[in-house]
């Protein structure tokens, strides 16, 4: 099976509308040649939900679903393992902040039986928003070099969280891939404002993370994408000047994660270092001053709109429910 369905509850983890334990599934992954990529996703999904479920959106195998955009198409011989992490992730941001706290054990749990089951095989996470608490969080749990790589799409989290979390032997045997962008600045504002922080003046990871084996890569930046392009990894630059999934919607981005997560050796941690700017722009720099090709245009409907509501602060990171006919087409 090229993809394994996971829903993961505050007591227990459990297969998706399929019979039989997780954990024997994953043991039957044994002979299965190739990365173990779990995929977590962020706010207002919810799974077996009818218009929420991330098993059927986010997660779904098609065009503009994870598993296909990080090579998942159903031969399991030669593709790998593809894990889908669903959550409960509906309620207030404090809450679902504090739920993802404790799920990172549950994925911790996940990582050690897929190590179990096939020790020489690498395993990678990839998480988005708050799905980044989850992943940070089951380091905590977790002995040196269980993930390999680790990438954080605009993580709803906080750096002196981080920053505790790489810290651990898990943490510190792991490379981490923080993508950032200014047009997700409104979402972090928000985020700060809504969840406690650990510690005063503390910041959320979209201002970087202060760590050896931590890249922050500035998706907006278009330096950045200059590198990447001639690297033969091109990615279409921002058209907004606030999106909170552009991390994912961008045209060509995940075919850059898929080549991070399934050809480490072609794109060393440190080699991408050397390459890519090591500042970052600071924060409402996109806002305060548009790029050329923005500069004559005031902020547009879907901006004052996402604007609104993260001011409002009532609901959440609610994404836009892409048209289904549409669903390869990016958000932002």
């Amino acid at each position: 099976m090229p993809l394994l369905r996971i829903k993961a509850t505050d007591l227990r983890l459990q297969l998706h509308r399929q019979s039989g334990a997780w954990r024997e599934a994953v043991r039957a992954t044994d002979v299965t040649a190739g990365p173990a990529i779990i995929m977590v996703h962020g706010f207002k999904y919810a799974p077996e939900s009818a218009t929420h479920c991330p098993h059927e959106k986010i997660f779904a195998m098609r065009a503009g679903g994870w598993p296909t955009a990080l090579g998942f198409y159903g031969y399991p011989k030669t593709e790998g393992l593809g894990i889908a992490f669903g959550w409960y992730a509906r309620g207030s941001l404090w809450q679902v902040h504090r739920r993802a706290a404790h799920l990172g054990r549950m994925l911790a749990d996940l990582v050690i039986r897929l190590r179990d089951a096939a020790p020489e095989r690498p395993v990678h996470v990839i998480a988005h928003s708050m799905g980044s608490e989850i992943a940070l969080s089951a380091l905590e749990f977790l002995p040196p070099q269980a993930i390999r790589r680790m990438i954080l799409l605009t993580g709803a989290s906080y750096a002196s969280r981080a920053q505790t979390a790489l810290i651990t032997p898990a943490g510190q045997t792991s490379e981490v891939f923080n993508v950032i962008s200014r047009e997700n600045d409104l979402f972090d504002l928000a985020f700060e404002r809504l969840v406690p922080a650990p510690k005063p003046r503390d910041r959320a990871v979209g201002q970087g993370i202060d760590r050896q084996n931590v890249l922050n890569l500035q998706l907006d930046c278009p330096q950045t994408l200059s590198i990447l392009d001639g690297l033969g990894l091109p990615v279409a630059a921002a058209r907004r000047r606030v999106c909170h999934w552009s991390s994912y919607t961008r045209p060509g981005v995940m075919a850059f994660y898929a080549k991070l997560l399934r050809d480490p050796d072609h794109l060393p941690q440190a080699r991408l270092a050397q390459l890519l700017p090591r500042d970052t722009s600071p924060r409402w720099s996109r806002l305060m001053k548009a790029p050329a090709a923005m500069s004559r245009a005031p902020l547009t409907l879907p901006d004052l709109a996402a604007t609104a509501r993260v001011l409002r602060a009532k609901t959440g990171f609610l994404p836009p429910a892409p048209p289904a006919r549409k669903h390869n087409e990016p958000v932002c």
